[in-house]
């Protein structure tokens, strides 16, 4: 929709004016290059042109002035340029009309035109003329001048407006177009409505616009911001107008300018402030008067409805009438403004005026106006009263007939403008053309007729201008030149330039004329582009102050498009994830939908974990950018991605410290802080080595403080157990708020992950490889499909492999680790760094330093910058990863060694693996720091065919480096420096200068360690180096940190330091968690502050040593005098009790465990406790029916209730703490008031005992359960019992409440849970499940799931909305006797009837932990309220305390994860292996118990292993129906034998080695070609499972055995029964083969041990005794003996001859599940569920040793032998694998540890902690009761012993 009046501006423009807007039209035709633009822009110019000539004539005329002669001139100049133009573009005869027109205005030579204006990118808008410039006719501007009213002569056209009427003179503005580039501030407000008129499409063909526009235009449509942008400035223009006190002319001329282009709701928005302007306004405001005519007046139609021009015009009229005696100017402006109005009414067929009120009025003071002297104050009140003539009826009929026209018809606006300039003339002239070029078109053209005619005879008449008015503007009725004028405005308002396009198209001469006059005139109105209204604009105030103020979008929009470009094109996978680090890696979930779930929700933070290059970073970017996209569309948040490291003290305003980095200014980040919410993506917490709670340190969320959510990602290695108070909302010393935290765990990549990661890597980089080679890689190295499973190491892999790989040649011995990946991948960064720097064209001097690098080796120089720079970061910044560099501040400093303008420094910076971000420095990935580092500390390049004996002093050939030296020094040189130093000062130079071990600690540093436990895995001499570390400790103190650091790297490693003589070492500080020192000598070691946890020091020597703030991570057991049947935390974590059997009531203090008091009163079980709420009160119920309340601070009883008549089952103290609630047998509940022990009330009801009491979490209600199988509430202030909830049909034993008290959960002997609604008493889930009594219950902290325990032994996880059961955890053998939710909802425990306490993840169902030690049924079992404590208690006397680990328990070389069921010893003696229920085999370097394979492929538990004779190949059989062959030397899998149709219970090989036997519970055996893997034989006769296989020794017989009570023999090479041998009564468990192969043996279920004749299939003895099942059975070496082992717990040697129990060895406190004879036969090892091994001497039938600490049952033993030594290896259900060095030395047995897979559980056996220093009360107490001896010194010596030590030390 446009605007008229462009026409008018130049009819009246000056002559002057006029040739200056052709010379301008002439410069853009030079300009242009395209020759159509050229000539359109000639085309302009020569209409133009003309137009100054008809406007001139005087110029012609005698007598000649100046002025005049300067006009001529220009006329002339612009003439012969305009004639050149078109010469240069072949329009020869228009250039010589031109030539001869410049010839006519100047002389016959015209001068070269001089000054040329400045080239510009112009378009130019509608605009007023010289004066203000106001619309007479109410459809279009009219030209004013400030000369009075005159006519100038009979040949006059144009009359001029007085300039009384309108007292400001405007000069017309010429708005010059440069297009703004994106996010640049514009330059005034007419720009930005050039702008949005562009954008909305209503434009000329793209041939009008310059290249610059049209480009710009190309750019903007594709940026949605911009355009946003745009629109939103426009909106805020139109928002500052309203806050504008004075709404003066300019403010209303810039407002009303930008009305055209702005959007429904914006014009709205400003039509109602103008509305609200003028009728507020007590004198009539002129300014939003005509603002508010010209907004209707260049409306689009849909923009207003009837109710608004209805209103508008009654303000109108109301206030034209109140101004009868005021001004003509404010009645002119009132009736301009009511033309508009009516107008628009009549447009829009508006009617039924109220004729009363409204209309007969407004039509009466019209008419009155006619008798005015002013003739334009007439002609506008006769324009106005013959539109209000026209508003009820139906005369818009030009709109209708050219409503669907497509572009501008530009030139009608020269024919309207002219008739409302009151051109009369041309007002008839232009209703002739319009007659002509559409006559008989239809009905609307019939109206132009008329009003033709009508005009036509008012010109023809010879009356004078003033008197055709006075005819022409009639009052008395309708007329037709309203109609007439309305419908040529019409004809431009809807832009008709399809009827034009009929003109051309016609064939009528006359026709085409007035199209080729249009189209012309139509070219030159620019104003016609943007819809710009006619009013003239002196300056953009509004838009200033708008873009004065912050632009918090626009920057906002720039961060957008920087992150943007910062993510580039990588290769993504998205990331899945569990909930915590305890779950299983199996359970996951796509972590993104998580996030965005959080995001959705009211919770705050959200801690992302996950190990080093798990991906955390990938995906805290990707996130950032997806939220940039919700940004605006849906959430509203900004996201701010902060990377913590690089923020300075990022716990004080860190998100204005990130805003600022961003180019935030400070208005800005206020105005961010005041209205806008932000999630913060803060990466890299550990990073930066931050300790404190960012969300609370930074006050987010707190009123006048930033308003987010929080993402925050650290690395999982890096938390402690009370990881959850660095990030969870809420003071650590107060209740923490769970339910707005959450957590989620980084998963490894799947198989299919990595398989999209490498197609994705493929199709982006292009590498040598393609995505078959990564593949068949991944299938063949071992190694390799573990370290892919790290998304950084999986792209590093990638980058690195087809260097380190041939793929044309064999995979499988390829060893592939972490640390090699790195080595490969740094060189070769280098080395392109390298390449990409000799294309570059470098300086001289930067040529020459690249050349001097390059002859020395610009790869090892690019790694010795790499380290030197890695050590520089450690030293000088502790770590922290972020360098910022300024050449004027740091100069001189350590920084500019590094990042100087030196052009090798400079050369070695640009190609090493950094990113610079402004003046910030980091290596592209935190790990490559790392590594590094951990190269500087030790180099294996430098060291290579070097003796770990030699001394290196001198320099190597790499300029400055300082080689791994450092960590040789100590052997020499540095050692030697270090003694001759004279004063401590020097020492301390020479260590600063020395290996990074000696100077930091990093055994906070897991990454580091990772790699430098690997060099030393792969390195001997790395090994030697820092042994030697620790041997130099022993006699100087400075070596403490290098020793603490040594001996950490080497547990990590897998070093063990069984018996080795560590006297005097000094490791303060050391992480030694889970290493063997077995035996070792640590006598007066310096142990203070090291961990401890699950460190294995049986029998070694402590004495001595000094252990100060030693960690242990396990708590001693609270001993009691008889059974625990209840216990509870105090709410603050301070206070524990624990009620007792025999009446008692212990009370400990948590923080020593110290027992505070032993509450006596109680004369029968204590069978219920609990605190008050400030834990200065414990109440107790006791069987003795009475209730007790206890003051804890001084341990007496303040009352003692006894109006109970029967057993006391429950109390509780209600939250409010002014009352408690017990619950008896007599059937009554009783409150009890804490102030005087009265009872308060007595709640009957129940017919039955109850069972049950709880107090709501507000405290005005209880719930109680009872044996009447109903739950009753009740009203605790008046007794009231508001429901009764019934439905169960059996005891209702436990009643719980929801968090938010809204639900009750009621378990019962009916197997079944009840979730009941508070408010209504009604059910509202019926959870079945169980298949036994429910027993206890516990919902979540956040009331969304309920757990329940059952003495079905199992747990189950119920959904609370929906009933639906999660999870059916199972693990437990026995009754659940309790269940407990963690405060923090991760974690649910149980305690069990077979002795054990699990820990589950609430998550996924999976058992986390099982804690063991209880030696009977466990009843109780409580979290502390900080969750980091669990205290259990039960039926062996005993409270036990439990620290939760935090799923950081690190097991040194990787061992099972659950239960061994069977190791075996290879043939050679050098190697073990492992089967396990985790469904792994792993095979151990029997030398080092060093991992070497670790065998995926089963899918279940595996039952049974056996190896080959050679030793190069193990079978295993498992639960998954399989039987599996592996190569031991690669851990390849050989075959998969399938064929069984149930699991796999043994395998077996042959002598030979050709044949594998395997036995079935589908009751047959299978013989497997070994080479082919093809079944040979299927043994089929047994009647139901096959338990046991075995070959005879030369390899003829297999004999299996059988729950159908039989033994089979069968001969190998046909497979047929040789002999079922049947005497058993019961399931023959075993069977072997006498080493002789004569005689079978068959232990059974029968109790006893058959010896069978192989030949003959005969029994020959019959062997009793035994009380119970026989499980093993085995010969000794010599075949003379049998050894049986039973359930009975004994062990019965066997005389072969005779069949006389030789011995009846006893010990064993459970069944004996394995026994083995040494190699010698002297020797028998017996093992069992009790948790030992014992070794008896076979000639005496004594025990020799007893082999304890074992944290579960042994399930398996075999001895070996190494160098004439005996070993025995042990599998134990807790997943551990242990070599036991055996010596027998003149009827001595010694045993001693030689390695451990893996250790959980602290083992101190024998251990001497004679006169060890630091001890806590709470270590001493644990050290003794896991069987440490020796006195440790009193506390009243440790402060002297201390300074004593340090001062030795320091002598």
């Amino acid at each position: 929709m446009f605007r008229s009046g462009a026409s008018s501006l130049r009819n009246h423009l000056s002559p002057q004016q006029s040739l200056e807007l052709a010379n301008l039209y002439l410069e853009n035709a030079r300009r242009t290059k395209d020759p159509e633009i050229v000539l359109e822009w000639c085309s302009v110019t020569e209409a133009e042109l003309f137009r100054t000539k008809g406007a001139s004539k005087k110029a012609l005329s005698p007598p000649m002035l100046d002025d005049n002669r300067a006009l001529r001139e220009g006329m002339a100049t612009a003439l012969s340029n305009l004639g050149k133009l078109q010469d240069s573009l072949g329009q020869s005869e228009k250039a010589q009309a031109s030539y001869r027109k410049a010839e006519q205005w100047g002389s016959e030579k015209v001068q070269e035109q001089q000054g040329q204006q400045q080239p510009s990118q112009t378009l130019h808008t509608k605009s007023k003329a010289e004066s203000g410039g106001q619309n007479v006719s109410g459809l279009g501007s009219v030209t004013m001048t400030g000369n009075p009213l005159s006519l100038a002569g009979p040949d006059a056209d144009t009359a001029t407006i007085p300039s009384h009427i309108f007292p400001e003179n405007l000069n017309p503005p010429t708005i010059v177009f440069a297009p703004p580039e994106a996010d640049e501030r514009l330059r005034d407000t007419a720009q930005l409505a050039c702008c949005l008129g562009l954008l909305q499409g209503s434009y000329t063909p793209d041939n009008i616009l310059e290249p610059t526009t049209r480009s710009w235009l190309t750019d903007i449509e594709h940026d949605v911001d911009e355009k946003e942008r745009l629109k939103t400035l426009a909106r805020e223009v139109v928002r500052a107008f309203k806050g504008e006190e004075l709404k003066d002319s300019k403010v209303v001329a810039e407002v009303v300018h930008l009305a055209p282009v702005l959007e429904k709701d914006d014009f709205r928005y400003l039509l109602k402030e103008l509305y609200s302007g003028i009728d507020e306004s007590d004198l009539l405001d002129v300014h939003q008067l005509e603002g508010l005519a010209l907004l209707i007046q260049g409306s689009d139609p849909d923009y207003l409805d009837a109710d608004d021009l209805v209103k508008i015009l009654g303000l109108l009229s109301m206030r034209l009438r109140g101004t009868h005696y005021q001004s003509s100017h404010h009645i002119h402006q009132l009736t301009l403004a009511i033309s508009h109005v009516l107008d628009a009414m009549v447009d829009t067929k508006i009617g039924s005026l109220d004729r009363e009120k409204l209309h007969e009025p407004l039509s009466s003071y019209l008419d009155r106006l006619k008798r005015s002297s002013d003739p334009y104050l007439v002609y506008q009140a006769a324009y106005a009263f013959q539109a209000l003539q026209h508003v009820p009826d139906n005369e818009t009929l030009w709109q209708v007939a050219l409503q669907h026209t497509g572009k501008v018809i530009q030139g009608i606006s020269g024919l309207v403008s002219a008739v409302k300039g009151l051109d009369l003339n041309e007002f008839i002239k232009g209703l002739g053309n319009i007659q002509q070029g559409f006559g008989g078109a239809s009905e609307t053209l019939g109206r132009v007729k008329t009003g033709y005619d009508y005009a036509a005879s008012l010109a023809t008449s010879g009356q004078c201008f003033l008197d055709c008015l006075e005819e022409g503007l009639s009052f008395e009725c309708k007329r037709a030149w309203y109609p007439a004028l309305r419908g040529a405005d019409t004809l431009i308002r809807d832009e008709a330039e399809t009827l034009l396009e009929e003109l051309k198209a016609s064939g009528d001469m006359e026709k085409q004329v007035l199209y080729q006059a249009c189209h012309d005139e139509g070219r030159s109105i620019f104003s016609h582009l943007f819809n710009i209204n006619v009013l003239s604009m002196e300056s953009s105030i509004l838009l200033t102050r708008v873009q004065d103020k912050p632009d918090v979008e626009g920057t906002l929009r720039l961060l957008r498009k920087n992150r943007l470009h910062e993510r580039g094109n990588v290769v993504y996978i998205p990331p899945q994830a569990k909930t915590s680090l305890q779950s299983s890696d199996d359970v996951r979930f796509p972590l993104m939908d998580k996030v965005k779930e959080f995001l959705d929700s009211d919770q705050t933070v959200f801690l992302l974990l996950g190990d080093s290059g798990a991906g955390k970073s990938t995906f805290n970017r990707e996130l950032e950018c997806d939220l940039w996209e919700l940004y605006k569309k849906r959430t509203g948040a900004i996201p701010l991605y902060i990377s913590l490291p690089g923020v300075d003290k990022p716990e004080n305003d860190m998100v204005a410290k990130e805003l600022r980095m961003s180019g935030f200014t400070e208005p800005q980040i206020r105005e961010l802080k005041a209205y806008h919410r932000f999630v913060l993506i803060c990466d890299g917490y550990d990073e930066s080595q931050q300790t404190q709670n960012l969300y609370m340190s930074n006050r987010l969320n707190q009123p006048g403080e930033w308003t987010a959510q929080m993402v925050i990602s650290c690395r999982s290695e890096y938390l402690g157990v009370d990881y959850r108070d660095r990030f969870q909302p809420g003071d650590r010393n107060q209740k923490s708020e769970p339910a707005l935290f959450q957590e989620a765990v980084i998963t490894p990549f799947s198989a299919d992950q990595v398989q999209d990661y490498i197609k994705q890597y493929v199709n982006v980089y292009r590498p040598l490889w393609q995505t078959e080679d990564y593949q068949r890689a991944l299938d063949l190295i071992p190694s390799l499909k573990e370290l892919v499973k790290n998304p950084f190491l999986m792209s590093l892999s990638l980058e690195v492999l087809p260097r380190m790989v041939d793929p044309g040649q064999g995979f499988s011995d390829t060893h592939i680790t972490r640390v090699s990946l790195y080595d490969q991948f740094v060189e070769q960064w280098l080395e392109r760094g390298k390449k990409r720097l000799g294309e570059k064209d470098l300086s001289p001097q930067a040529r020459a330093a690249f050349e001097s690098l390059c002859d020395e080796g610009f790869t090892l120089n690019g790694i010795d910058y790499l380290k030197k720079l890695s050590v520089a970061i450690y030293k000088e910044q502790e770590g922290q990863p972020v360098v910022e560099y300024s050449r004027f501040r740091d100069e001189g400093s350590w920084k500019a060694t590094f990042f100087s303008r030196d052009e090798e420094k400079f050369l070695l910076r640009e190609a090493s693996p950094l990113t610079r971000s402004g003046n910030q420095y980091r290596f592209i990935h935190r790990s490559l720091l790392e590594y590094g580092l951990a190269l500087a500390i030790f180099d294996p390049q430098e060291w290579k065919g070097r003796s770990a004996s030699v001394s290196v002093t001198s320099s190597t050939s790499r300029r400055g480096s300082m080689s791994s030296l450092w960590s040789f020094e100590i052997e020499g040189g540095l050692q030697e420096d270090l003694t001759v130093a004279a004063t401590e000062q020097q020492q301390q130079q020479l260590v600063h200068s020395a290996s990074p071990l000696v100077w930091k600690s990093f055994v906070n540093e897991p990454s580091v360690l990772q790699f430098l436990e690997e060099r030393v895995q792969q390195e001997p001499i790395f090994k030697q180096q820092l042994l030697g570390y620790i041997e130099h400790s022993k006699t100087d103190k400075i070596w403490r940190t290098a020793s603490a650091n040594a001996i950490t790297i080497l547990i990590r490693a897998g070093i063990q330091f069984n018996g080795v003589d560590f006297q005097g070492i000094q490791i303060p500080g050391a992480d030694i968690s889970y290493g063997m020192f077995d035996s070792a000598q640590l006598q007066g070691a310096d142990l203070r502050k090291t961990n401890l946890r699950g460190v294995w020091l049986r029998q070694a020597d402590l004495s001595g040593a000094l252990m100060t703030g030693a960690q242990f991570g396990e708590l001693p057991l609270l001993e009691q005098n008889s059974d625990v049947k209840s216990i509870a935390y105090s709410r603050d974590g301070t206070s524990f009790a624990a009620g007792i059997r025999n009446g008692e009531v212990s009370v400990y203090t948590t923080s020593t465990w110290e027992k505070t008091w032993t509450l006596h009163g109680h004369t029968d079980t204590v069978e219920s406790v609990s605190y008050s709420p400030n834990a200065d009160k414990i109440v107790s119920g006791s069987f003795d029916k009475t209730v007790r309340l206890w003051d804890v601070k001084t341990g007496t009883c303040c009352f003692v209730m006894s109006d109970h008549g029967d057993w006391i089952r429950s109390v509780a103290y209600s939250p409010r703490g002014d009352q408690f609630a017990s619950a008896s047998d007599d059937r009554a509940v009783r409150l009890w008031n804490v102030a005087t022990g009265d009872c308060r009330l007595v709640l009957t009801g129940h017919t039955k005992l109850v069972s049950c009491v709880v107090y709501s979490p507000k405290g005005d209600q209880i719930a109680s359960s009872s044996m009447d199988y109903t739950v009753r509430l009740w009203n605790v202030e008046t007794g009231d019992c508001p429901h009764i909830l019934g439905g169960h049909r059996d005891w209702v034993r436990i009643v719980a409440y929801s968090s938010q008290g809204g639900l009750i959960a009621s378990g019962s002997d009916d197997k079944t849970i009840r979730l009941w609604d508070v408010e209504t008493g009604t059910c509202r889930q019926d959870l079945r499940g169980h298949t036994n009594l429910v027993v206890s219950i516990a919902f979540s902290p956040r009331g969304d799931r309920v757990v329940s325990g059952s003495k079905d032994g199992k747990l189950r996880l119920w959904e609370v909305e929906t009933g639906i059961c999660l999870h059916t955890l199972t693990g437990h053998s026995k009754d659940i006797n309790m269940v407990a939710y963690s405060p923090q909802g991760g974690l649910v425990a149980s305690a069990s009837t077979d002795s054990t306490v699990r820990l589950w993840d609430n998550e996924t169902g999976t058992c986390c932990q099982v804690l063991t030690g209880h030696s009977s049924l466990v009843l109780n079992v409580v979290f502390s309220p900080k969750g980091d404590r669990i205290a259990t208690g039960g039926l062996d006397n005993a409270v036990r305390l439990w620290v939760v680990e935090a799923g950081i328990s690190r097991y040194v070389s990787g061992g099972h994860t659950d239960g061994i069921v069977e190791v075996k010893c290879s043939p050679k003696g050098n190697q073990v292996a492992s089967g396990s229920r985790d469904t792994t085999l792993r095979l151990w370097d029997a030398e080092t118990g060093t991992c070497r394979h670790l065998l995926r492929g089963h899918s279940k538990a595996i039952r049974s292993i056996a190896y080959s004779v050679q030793g190069d190949q193990v079978v295993s059989g498992s639960w998954d129906r399989t039987v599996q062959l592996w190569d031991t030397s690669t851990g390849a899998c050989r075959h998969v034998l399938t064929g069984h149709i149930d699991q796999v219970n043994g395998v077996a090989f042959s002598p030979q080695g050709d044949l594998v036997a395997s036995a079935c519970d589908d009751g047959t055996a299978r013989l497997w070609n070994v080479g082919s893997g093809d079944v040979n034989k299927i043994l089929s006769g047994h009647t139901k499972q096959v338990l046991s296989v075995v070959f005879s020794p030369k390899g003829d017989q297999v004999a299996t055995c059988s729950g159908d009570f039989t033994i089979r023999l069968w001969n190998v090479e046909t497979g047929d029964c040789r002999h079922t041998l049947t005497g058993h009564s019961g399931w023959v468990n075993n069977v072997v083969f006498s080493p002789q192969g004569d005689q079978v043996a068959s232990a059974s279920d029968d109790r006893t041990v058959r010896l069978w004749d192989t030949e003959s299939g005969t029994c020959r003895l019959t062997l009793t005794g035994h009380r119970s099942n026989v499980d093993a059975v085995t010969f000794s070496p010599k075949g003379d003996q049998v050894a049986t082992g039973s359930k009975d717990e004994t062990v019965r040697l066997w005389d072969m001859d005779t069949g006389d129990c030789c011995h009846i060895l006893t010990g064993h406190n459970g069944l004996i599940r394995c026994i083995a004879y040494s190699h010698q036969g002297n020797l028998l090892a017996s093992a069992g569920n009790d948790k030992v091994v014992r070794l008896w001497e076979i000639g005496l039938g004594q025990c020799q040793a007893v082999i304890q600490n074992f944290h579960d049952q042994v399930n398996s033993i075999t001895w070996s032998q190494m160098s004439g030594v005996n070993y025995l290896v042990t599998g134990c259900r807790e997943g551990s694998v242990r070599m036991w060095q055996v010596m027998n030395n003149e009827g001595l047995c010694r045993v001693r540890l030689y390695w451990s897979s893996s250790n959980s559980l602290l083992a101190v056996t024998d251990a001497s902690i004679q006169d060890v220093h630091g001890l806590s009360q709470v270590n001493r107490q644990l050290l003794w009761e896991r069987g440490a001896v020796g006195d440790p010194v009193p506390h009243t010596q440790e402060l002297e012993h201390y300074v004593l030590h340090e001062e030795q030390s320091n002598d």
